[in-house]
């Protein structure tokens, strides 16, 4: 009798490839950058649709079908194969059906139609996250063809509108205020749509921050009748970042998650309204943001921050200044300098939880298929899972299959079996993994995006050891 794993199979790469070129097809109209690029993800539901739907209840099928839509042609896509065991089930949630722009003229090859290289598929959307649209789609026709008898409830949702959030109520929000993936919340929720075949286990906040700085324009020849706003907003800053690095220091978890760095605050950007090198401005505006790890609250440090650039306009006296003349306020003018914090949307990181059985399936699932598993975590920021994991209360694990850096290290699955030795391990190998980041997320978000096949083949397979393992 054949086992479930065999039942699946592999990867059926006529099939995949198929489907994909058909979605990276559609990638030009499925961009997500408004007011400009409305995505149309109906366009790709359309497609998993005409794979999916000849296995339907309504065709005599086994295969749930719901397609929810909250905006024209921005649909979302939920399928189950249905289990024997109520309230047994498992999820891949987070395949979204909309990609970042690509500008043609930058690119190397079309990224709005897929070309194949060898075991290379390249275009718009293979990495993030079109190909994992069809690598989930894959596996759920092939559930339905050989319809093996499960326990366990199977259910994948492909969600539009991950890439940009400023329209809301389009997506797995909707989705989760409408009560539509309740049912999710019985068993694993694994969240497909990361850069690493290997397990994430943690990601960062993302704050978002402006300091404008208001001073008085003055010819610079005459700096005492001036107050400089590039001056002001230098020392603020280095006062703000000392007492957020106070405020929030390396925290001890980040050790058992291995993140790569701890919390930081930073500016990336400077901006003033022009003039000439002899012009003391009026005002400048620094930018940056703050990645932090997902021990501490994003509300916490905005309120810290406002907090911060209060007491120094109160004590605007005492900040460090530069050069005898060098000044924020003049007296005899009434004039102070000013500071003003805001901030643009916020993200929240997440922890996955190591004590999860969905974390253990897929650790163990992944060293199976790979031959070694690596679980990472890094401060950049991936929407929408914190709310499902911490305001929801959905067992969130993170995996992608796309790239992978192959490291000659090896992290036994035996030590899953005791939490002290999870978390010892992790740290001693995770702590070596910042390194090679920059490579890994080199093609996300990037021109000339491609993934592999044979990454992508192997993750088919852990899905497949996934189902199993949780059937035993």
């Amino acid at each position: 009798m054949a086992t479930l794993k065999q039942t699946l199979g592999d990867l059926n790469k006529e099939s995949f490839v198929g489907l994909l070129s058909k979605l990276i097809g559609e990638s030009k109209f499925v961009q997500n950058n408004p007011p400009e690029l409305i995505p149309e993800e109906d366009r790709i539901v359309n497609h998993v649709l005409n794979v999916l739907r000849p296995y339907s209840t309504a065709t005599g099928g086994p295969l749930r079908i719901n397609h929810v839509t909250y905006k024209p042609n921005r649909g979302n896509l939920i399928v189950e194969y249905p289990g024997t065991q109520p309230g047994k089930i498992l999820s891949f949630v987070g395949m979204h059906m909309d990609v970042v722009t690509a500008n043609p003229s930058d690119w190397d090859f079309d990224p709005f139609s897929l070309g194949i290289d060898g075991d290379m598929l390249k275009g718009r959307g293979t990495t993030d996250c079109l190909g994992h649209v069809a690598l989930v789609a894959e596996l759920m026709r092939r559930l339905a063809e050989t319809k093996p008898q499960l326990k366990s409830t199977v259910v994948a949702v492909f969600i539009a509108s991950e890439e940009n959030s400023s329209i809301p109520g389009v997506g797995v929000d909707a989705l989760v205020k409408d009560g539509l993936l309740n049912n999710l919340k019985q068993g694993p929720l694994f969240w497909i749509d990361t850069a690493d075949k290997q397990p994430c286990i943690g990601t960062g906040g993302m704050i978002p921050w402006k300091l404008h700085a208001t001073g008085k324009l003055f010819h610079s020849g005459l700096a005492h009748k001036a107050i400089n706003p590039l001056e002001l907003a230098m020392e603020a800053l280095k006062v703000i970042q000392s007492r957020f690095y106070e405020d929030f220091p390396p925290h001890p978890k980040e050790k058992v998650y291995g993140f790569a760095t701890p919390s930081t605050m930073k500016p990336t950007q400077w901006f003033y309204p022009g003039g000439g090198i002899n012009q003391i401005p009026a005002e400048c505006t620094v930018s940056g943001d703050v990645r932090l790890t997902p021990f501490y609250s994003v509300t916490d440090v905005i309120k810290k921050l406002e907090a911060y650039a209060e007491d120094l306009n109160t004590n605007i006296e005492k900040l460090g200044t530069r050069g005898p003349v060098s000044k924020y306020v003049l007296p005899d003018e009434n004039l102070r300098g000013r500071l003003a914090i805001t901030f643009d949307e916020a993200l929240s990181g997440v922890a996955c939880n190591l004590d999860s059985r969905g974390f253990h399936v897929l650790c163990k699932a992944t060293e199976e298929v790979v031959g070694h598993v690596k679980p990472y975590s890094i401060t950049g920021s991936l929407p929408l899972i914190r709310e499902l994991q911490v305001e929801e209360g959905f067992d969130v694990q993170t995996a992608g299959y796309d790239l992978e850096d192959y490291g000659e290290w090896k992290f036994s699955i035996s030590l899953l079996q005791t939490r002290p030795m999870v978390i010892d391990s992790l740290y001693s190998r995770l702590r070596h993994r910042h390194e090679s980041q920059s490579r890994l997320m080199a093609t996300y978000h990037a021109k000339n995006e491609y993934c592999l096949f044979s990454d992508m083949a192997q993750g088919y397979r852990v899905f497949a050891s996934i189902i199993t393992q949780l059937e035993e």
